[in-house]
């Protein structure tokens, strides 16, 4: 009887002469897996925040820490998830209410009882804080929570008046991996997006940090920008390797949605989004730019010069590991519940008032340690049968063997690794994987799926 999931091409992807451009229709979201259990009630949260945060952390279970900084000097035409405009009151004010959520999450059982391997300081804009903020904040978290001795401490911001005196007062307080959005380096594709600064500051700024060789510093890049033309984005490379950074994220515009850069678009005042086909060959161009430079790879949108650069944090996103949230509008995973605060300052506030837990939703999780193995070894460009057991990686190579035949993968008795138009689809591919497996499931031996895990 023929495996009718072999026959959907959301999963297998299409017969197509070039897959890089046309294995699928689009990349729909920009990570795989996702979760449809419903939310706890208000009360029900809280007794249950409570009861996690008063036991001990899972063992065996890697954890990481984010803070969330909920404020932006200016609304990137890009983003959906703009807040609050940064002002020194209302960033002091918020910043105290920060802290004192900081201290009640570390003195809890779950906090103190194993080491953080990572702490990812992210938003909105963290480096609108002040030095003197920035050194508190890093000093904080260090005083108060257990960390790993290898802990990966990374702050996310602007180069827009990131300051020596912020670059030290960072450092000062531990911080130790520096990423900064730079989207794009050329003038005018940044003004378009109302990004600050124009190529020749921002390189100038990242040699300087880079070349003070006291941390990683990593930026992002995005494909797929209005008036970024091919020749744009060939410079833009060169210029990743100009600046000296240590690390790079080549990241696929997807989803415009609720963005002023859509309006912008529509209205006829920018050129239309860009098609995935001509995305798709910028993705090419930048993993072939990478390659030549020698850079290592570490994911499927992830580069590094050197072995400093770990990008620990996102992998560990990626494969599951527990992050603990703190921060209006922050988000975590811990505990087998997933967690999401309040966007809202006031409300934020007037929990941590009340001596509650910042909680704005808590939801079940379906607990599938395999499942985010998946999505992770996927988004380092593919499997090896070891990391999953024999057992699964037999199930799912009728599917590898589709991908194989289109292109997207090769596969032997014991890996599969993505091609670069596999790499470029990893979402997609993942998100096909997890569901050849959840309609081929009742066809494994009973409790192999659990066992792989």
């Amino acid at each position: 009887m023929p495996n009718l999931a072999l026959q959907d091409d959301t999963i297998t992807g299409k017969d197509s002469p070039d897959p890089l451009k046309f294995a699928f229709e689009q990349k729909r979201s920009a990570h795989a897996g996702g979760m449809s259990m419903p939310p706890l009630t208000a009360d029900a949260a809280q007794h249950k925040l409570t009861e996690l945060l008063g036991q001990p952390g899972r063992a065996g279970k890697r954890r990481a820490l984010y803070i969330h900084i909920p404020f932006c000097r200016v609304r990137c035409t890009f983003c959906s998830f703009f807040q609050y405009a940064s002002s020194k009151k209302l960033v002091d004010h918020y910043f105290e209410l920060l802290l004192i959520e900081l201290k009640r999450k570390a003195n809890t059982e779950y906090a103190r009882s194993a080491p953080f391997q990572a702490v990812y300081i992210g938003g909105g804009t963290p480096t609108d804080l002040s030095a003197e903020q920035l050194r508190i904040l890093g000093q904080a978290v260090r005083d108060h929570f257990p960390l790993s001795n290898d802990c990966e401490f990374t702050l996310e911001g602007r180069l827009n008046r990131f300051s020596d005196d912020k670059f030290v007062g960072a450092l000062d307080g531990g911080i130790n991996r520096f990423s900064f959005g730079v989207q794009s380096f050329n003038t005018e594709v940044r003004k378009a997006a109302k990004r600050l600064d124009d190529r020749d500051y921002i390189i100038n700024r990242l040699q300087q940090l880079s070349a003070a060789d006291e941390a990683p510093i990593v930026i992002d890049l995005l494909f797929g920008l209005p008036y970024q033309s091919e020749s744009i984005w060939r410079q833009d490379l060169a210029d990743v390797i100009e600046s000296g950074v240590h690390g790079v994220d080549l990241y696929q515009l997807i989803d415009l949605q609720g963005t002023p850069m859509l309006t912008h678009c529509e209205q006829g005042k920018a050129p239309p989004p860009a098609s995935t086909t001509f995305k798709s060959e910028l993705y090419r161009l930048g993993d072939q730019h990478m390659a030549q430079e020698r850079f290592r790879q570490i994911s499927c949108s992830h580069w590094a010069r050197d072995h400093r650069e770990r990008s620990l944090y996102n992998s560990m996103v990626k494969f599951g590991a527990e992050i603990l949230p703190i921060g209006a509008g922050a988000g975590g995973n811990f505990g087998g519940f997933a967690t999401m605060q309040p966007r809202d300052i006031d409300q934020y506030q007037q929990l941590l008032d009340a001596q509650q837990w910042p909680s704005a939703m808590v939801l079940p999780k379906t607990e599938n340690g395999l499942k985010a193995k998946l999505v992770g070894l996927c988004d380092e460009g593919g499997i090896a049968s070891r990391a999953i057991g024999d057992t699964l990686f037999k199930q799912a190579k009728p599917l590898f063997a589709v991908w194989q035949q289109r292109g997207l993968a090769t596969v032997t008795d014991r890996r599969v690794d993505f091609t670069l138009a596999g790499r470029f689809w990893q979402v997609n591919l993942c998100n096909g994987l997890l569901k050849f497996l959840d309609t081929t499931k009742q066809h494994a031996p009973q409790g192999a799926m659990e066992k792989s895990a």
